[in-house]
């Protein structure tokens, strides 16, 4: 979707929604930094923070081959864009002075390497992300939020243990496929995105669309949305712009509530 789709579905005059532009590729690296170390934040926000799991990267702008990670250790409600870590493909640590995840080393830098369009992977082991994994089942499209991961999500079914191996990582990225997510059978949840802010907003809309379906399951027998309605709703909810536009007003909300995460 474009700005101008997207101006199709609004009404008003006022700022234009799209994600800022930089000629200075230092300038673009500061600024996804930034807004990795938000994502944090909003994780720990979500209660996605669980001891030593979850992570979440993004590609660098300057060195593309490789990308910015959490280090181990430090809860996601204290990360701030100076305590991330910057690692290649082979599992060096190029710029930071933390400990990694092995786990998010073998996953996340599959995933980059595998997709060269996506710029950024969040992964963590959520509450109802968890159970819902336990299903083995995909998300279905019992509700317009749902429709986003409307035949756009893949079932990764081949759960090998703590993934601290390449080929586990490689086999996940290979399950992605063109898909915005995975469902981490017996694990967790995956999503990716062009940006920081789409893979975080999609991260918190598939662990609630989630919750929504066990609920739903629980309940009785699901009504679902017929499948062209939902590929048409797919088309603008899972669109890059509506993607990353998702996270901005929760990051305004970050911001105002503590903007330490910046340093």
């Amino acid at each position: 979707m474009t700005q101008a789709h997207l101006d199709s579905l609004t009404i008003g005059s006022g700022a234009t929604l799209a994600p800022p532009q930089f000629a200075d590729p230092r300038q673009q690296r500061q600024h996804d930094k930034q807004r990795l170390a938000a994502a944090f934040r909003a994780f720990a926000l979500y209660g996605f923070d669980e001891g030593l799991a979850g992570h979440i990267t993004v590609r660098d702008a300057v060195e593309p081959d490789t990308f910015w990670v959490n280090p181990l250790a430090v809860h996601f409600a204290l990360i701030c864009a100076s305590d991330l870590v910057r690692v290649d493909h082979h599992g060096n640590v190029v710029e930071g002075d933390a400990m990694v995840n092995k786990a998010a080393f073998a996953i996340h830098s599959r995933v980059h390497q595998s997709h060269p369009n996506i710029k950024a992977v969040a992964h963590s082991h959520s509450r109802y992300g968890r159970a819902f994994a336990a299903l083995g089942q995909p998300l279905l499209p019992i509700s317009q939020d749902a429709c986003m991961f409307f035949e756009n999500h893949a079932i990764y079914d081949d759960f090998g243990g703590v993934v601290m191996e390449l080929d586990e990582g490689q086999r996940i990225a290979n399950a992605l496929g063109d898909n915005i997510a995975a469902v981490l059978q017996n694990h967790g949840l995956l999503t990716v995105g062009s940006s920081v802010d789409a893979a975080c907003a999609s991260f918190i809309t598939m662990d609630s669309c989630c919750h929504s379906q066990l609920l739903a399951q629980a309940a009785g027998e699901l009504k679902l949305i017929h499948p062209e309605v939902a590929r048409q709703a797919k088309q603008i909810t899972a669109s890059d712009l509506v993607l990353w536009g998702n996270f901005q007003p929760l990051y305004q909300k970050l911001l105002a509530q503590d903007s330490s995460f910046l340093d």
